[in-house]
């Protein structure tokens, strides 16, 4: 075990008691929960929302009988809403390496499961690193979701290339996160506070790219992004030169090309998912009202095409002809109905 991780258990295990212990915005949610998911988490036990330091709102739909890991579950909660979203025929595999948090989650497996009407559990949870995900086996899970999490991991080129191994051809990684526009000093990195408050170990924004790049994750795109600031009054002195942001962004196990490329495809969503009938948001770029046709890019055609999204889409087009690079702003104002922003995360 690292330092880090020794530091990040002692911080989540030992000094944190409940959410209120936080010296910072970063592990707090930034974007509004959508209505649809609110009520889910009403539905949890109050001592895991409690404990709860995600830092955005990593759910996305269409997930009835999916198997969905949860990287640095914690306490559990957004565990226990994707339960009551994938049902009883789906499973949910939480992930955490500190014994405080894994056993407040664990405690409340027979309470849920009654709540939720369930004849028996749909949800475990596991001790490991993030890191080594060796009980999982390769391509056996539909979604990963990570919240406020990966920025722990000291070793985050491996968090990635097991989430590539365990996710099934088609699959998705969607997970919120802290970056940053810069790389940060080893003081920073290794100062606990500060990595403890999901700042020391933030994403630089490119070494995401490559890191994501070099596994076969040929594009990420963000769903939202959010400025974070730094007020308490000890930290901000250290990290006052440092743009952090709070961003929610996805990936999918798809070939993709390595940047966004025309060859005139279009996709039409057909309304389909019961939370998002009127319009669905791929992510800042790309979205789609219900009945409309859209041109996207010859990778935004594959998710669609491939990915659990294809049923409620329609696309149509081939790679034969290239009409060079895709300008999804220029596609989005030309063909998509300006009427369609409601997020889909």
């Amino acid at each position: 075990m690292s330092q880090i991780h020794e530091d990040v258990k002692e911080y989540y295990g030992e000094t944190l008691k409940t959410n209120a212990d936080l010296l910072t915005s970063a592990c707090c949610p930034t974007d509004a929960m959508p209505a649809y998911l609110r009520p889910l988490v009403g539905n949890v036990h109050e001592e895991i929302v409690s404990k709860f330091y995600g830092c955005g709102s990593p759910i996305p739909p269409k997930l009835d009988g999916m198997t969905v890991l949860d990287l640095g579950s914690g306490s559990g909660q957004d565990c226990y809403v994707l339960s009551q979203l994938v049902g009883e025929s789906g499973q949910v595999i939480g992930v955490d390496m500190t014994d405080q948090q894994l056993d407040v989650a664990r405690k409340y497996i027979d309470y849920h499961t009654e709540k939720f009407g369930f004849s028996k559990p749909n949800i475990s949870f596991v001790k490991h690193f993030i890191e080594d995900l060796s009980s999982i086996e390769d391509a056996s899970v539909d979604l990963v979701v990570s919240n406020c999490v990966i920025n722990l991991a000291p070793e985050k080129d491996k968090v990635f290339a097991e989430i590539y191994r365990i996710l099934k051809p088609g699959g998705e990684l969607y997970f919120a996160d802290v970056f940053a526009d810069r790389r940060l000093s080893a003081e920073l990195k290794a100062d606990p506070v500060i990595v403890g408050e999901c700042l020391g170990g933030a994403l630089y924004i490119e070494d995401y790219r490559r890191q994501m790049a070099g596994l076969g994750f040929n594009m990420s795109y963000t769903v939202s992004n959010s400025v974070l600031t730094v007020e308490d009054e000890a930290l901000k002195p250290k990290l006052e030169h440092i743009n952090f942001t709070s961003q929610t962004v996805r990936a999918f196990k798809i070939e993709a090309e390595d940047r966004e490329e025309d060859y005139g495809h279009k996709a039409r969503y057909d309304g389909s998912i019961a939370e998002f009938a009127d319009a669905f948001v791929l992510d800042q770029n790309n979205s789609f009202a219900a009945g409309e046709w859209v041109s996207v890019s010859g990778n935004v055609a594959n998710i669609l095409s491939q990915s659990r999204y294809k049923d409620a889409f329609e696309v149509e087009g081939s790679f034969e002809a290239h009409h060079g690079g895709f300008d999804s702003d220029e596609a989005a104002s030309c063909c998509a109905p300006a009427a369609a922003t409601t997020g889909c995360c």
